[in-house]
């Protein structure tokens, strides 16, 4: 089925993107890695339109700014929580909760997936959770809190919204909306983190120079914005071709990516949940695709 590939595609994708801006956050400001890997994006995100002209549709804008404004608030709080260092919570978490809540709206909404395909659902959510698994970074001493779970699940809701919001663009411009939500959802994001780093910057006796990405950090952020884009670009298309209740969880499958990466790169180790998570990310690719699916 197309929307399979090109959800599995968008989660491939965003986990380039997300592992590169782990990367960059290590050394620099959550906000403004956000801000300016999103700013990174627009170059490629102008090719893409002139590439794929479409009419834009106010609604499709209007749903797409939305979802922009709830995906840079999720990136945000997630990026935030990490550097608490309790990776093994907020990770699943945030990924499991961001998965979980399109199902339930896509069901709520009429959807009604094969029971092979949610058996593909199930396993992807469950793959999610153990792929997620990190151990702490060595060093960091990391208290898991009532607050620091709560974040976790805040970014997830945040990124739950921002899947459901998209794919919404596509049903109020007819069906097909372009790429033209992708579009307002970056400006969006763009207009809303600048204003933060604004704010943040006026409330600091530090211009705070000092925690803007430089060298590599710089280069994971520049990597960061174009990839994030062209994933919300995927799935943006792939929900025309699918429900909402199996895209979603599929394209949430974007920490199998920044596994292999922190394996390739970091030299991290798997550890044996993980693999059974790769397993099962497998698996739930193939159940939803399948004749029955």
């Amino acid at each position: 089925m197309l929307f399979v590939v090109l959800a599995g595609l968008s989660g491939l994708v965003w986990g380039v993107g997300d592992f590169a801006g782990g990367k960059a956050t290590q050394r620099a400001d959550a906000l403004r890695v956000v801000w300016l890997s999103k700013l990174a994006s627009l170059p490629l995100l102008a090719l893409y339109l002139v590439l794929l002209p479409t009419g834009a549709d106010l609604g499709g804008l209007a749903w797409g700014a939305l979802a922009g404004l709830f995906g840079a608030v999720g990136v945000i709080v997630f990026y935030r929580a990490l550097s608490a260092g309790a990776m093994t919570v907020v990770a699943p978490v945030a990924s499991v909760t961001s998965a979980a809540i399109p199902v339930v709206v896509g069901l709520a909404s009429g959807e009604r997936p094969s029971p092979v395909a949610l058996a593909g659902v199930t396993c992807a959510l469950v793959a999610i959770a153990l792929v997620s698994l990190a151990p702490p970074r060595p060093g960091v001493v990391s208290v898991v809190t009532g607050r620091l779970v709560g974040q976790a699940v805040l970014a997830g809701v945040g990124f739950a919204l921002f899947f459901v919001l998209l794919a919404r663009a596509n049903v109020a411009a007819g069906g097909d909306a372009g790429l033209w939500p992708v579009g307002s959802a970056q400006l969006a994001a763009l207009v809303l983190t600048g204003l933060l780093v604004l704010v943040a910057r006026a409330r600091s006796r530090d211009a705070g120079g000092g925690s803007w990405p430089r060298g590599w950090s710089l280069v994971w952020t520049a990597v960061a914005g174009p990839f994030d884009m062209t994933a919300n670009a995927l799935y943006l298309v792939a929900t025309r071709y699918g429900d909402l209740s199996l895209v979603a969880p599929l394209a949430a499958l974007y920490p199998v990516t920044t596994v292999l990466l922190a394996l390739a790169v970091d030299r991290e180790r798997l550890r044996p949940l993980q693999v059974v998570g790769l397993v099962l990310a497998l698996a739930a690719l193939l159940l939803v695709s399948g004749p029955l699916g």
